[in-house]
């Protein structure tokens, strides 16, 4: 399959303020993307401005038609549904429980959406709340693959390691589970913030990176061409991020005191690859280099943004960024040469 290009609609929902999604679509489809990742919150935020008394359940399949008829009108396939946020590892068994019923829903929701795709995050709630324990978590996974496959169509999986995750922090460790979970339809998503931001990069730091960044990366590059069946990488998701002035530690702007700072930088700070001018400096060419050249990745390409920028209520929002994100690929493909 050739690359094909889509945009996280973190870019599309609550985040960008006072736009519809029907501007959002539109500016997405006019800038070139083929694709976009529907967050649950898009479904949430508009399942509230659904007229009636539906019940919570019905209001979100009410919404995720909405959603898949805007797509369908804009030319735009549901690349998956995401995040399923807060599921490995729960101590809490009824919290689980809880979880797996949710989940339910979201068959629903894909079918309707178009996708056979749920992101799953690393989970990142306190220590205190989720276990360690990798066979916890192997167990939880497996659980819900087997109940993908039982759907018809079956429903795929993509774990995906986060840079703050309280124990799924690297794609080692993502990894790691999904080779021990092992079903066909239980694969992953590699990140380039994700992977850069923790591997190389410390937004609490003095100069951004960790020590010994390069190193660092270079050798978790060679694991990963080693180790990583690209079969199991569902899609790729390709973003950078600012260079801070100061450390993001406390009395920073961005600095919140419930967040690990890399958190919190994801959340303000991410740019499109290439925009140097915007202070972008992970080695994300670097990573793509091995994802597409020497892994042979071919798939979906997503490019993740969350920013502060996307709150701006102005009418150019939108397009602006749907620009930024078609400029960045364009540079992305001829750097290589894909």
């Amino acid at each position: 399959m050739p690359n094909r290009l889509g945009i996280s609609s973190m870019s599309l929902g609550r985040a960008w303020a006072g736009h519809t999604m029907e501007e959002k679509l539109s500016q997405a489809a006019a800038h070139g993307f083929q694709g976009v990742e529907i967050f649950f919150e898009d479904i949430e935020y508009l399942a509230g401005s659904v007229p009636g008394e539906e019940l919570p359940a019905e209001q979100q399949i009410h919404a995720a038609k909405i959603i898949r008829q805007l797509c369908d009108k804009h030319d735009l396939t549901v690349i998956c549904l995401q995040p399923f946020l807060f599921y490995e590892g729960l101590k809490d068994r009824s919290e689980h429980s809880r979880r797996i019923e949710k989940l339910k829903i979201w068959f629903q929701l894909v079918k309707i959406l178009g996708t056979d795709l749920v992101q799953i995050p690393a989970n990142f709630l306190p220590a205190a709340e989720i276990t360690s324990d990798v066979d916890v978590i192997v167990q939880d996974m497996i659980e819900v693959a087997n109940m993908g496959l039982q759907q018809d169509p079956p429903v795929r999986f993509v774990y995906e390691n986060l840079a703050w995750g309280t124990y799924i922090d690297t794609w080692e460790a993502m990894w790691e589970v999904v080779e021990k979970v092992d079903r066909p339809n239980f694969g992953c998503c590699l990140d380039t913030f994700n992977i850069a931001g923790r591997i190389w990069a410390d937004p609490a730091s003095i100069d951004g990176t960790v020590p010994n960044a390069d190193a660092a990366l270079k050798e978790s590059m060679e694991r990963l061409v080693q180790r990583v069946d690209v079969n199991k990488v569902f899609y790729v998701q390709i973003v950078d991020a600012e260079r801070l002035d100061t450390p993001l530690l406390q009395g920073h702007e961005y600095h919140v005191a419930s967040q690990p700072p890399r958190m919190s930088w994801s959340r303000n700070c991410r740019l499109f690859a290439f925009e140097t001018e915007r202070g972008g400096y992970l080695p994300v060419v670097d990573i793509a280099k091995v994802i597409f050249q020497r892994l042979g990745y071919e798939g979906w390409v997503s490019l993740e943004l969350f920013s502060r920028t996307m709150a701006d209520p102005g009418p150019q929002t939108p397009r602006e960024h749907a620009m930024r994100g078609s400029k960045s690929w364009k540079r992305l493909k001829q750097e290589l040469r894909i």
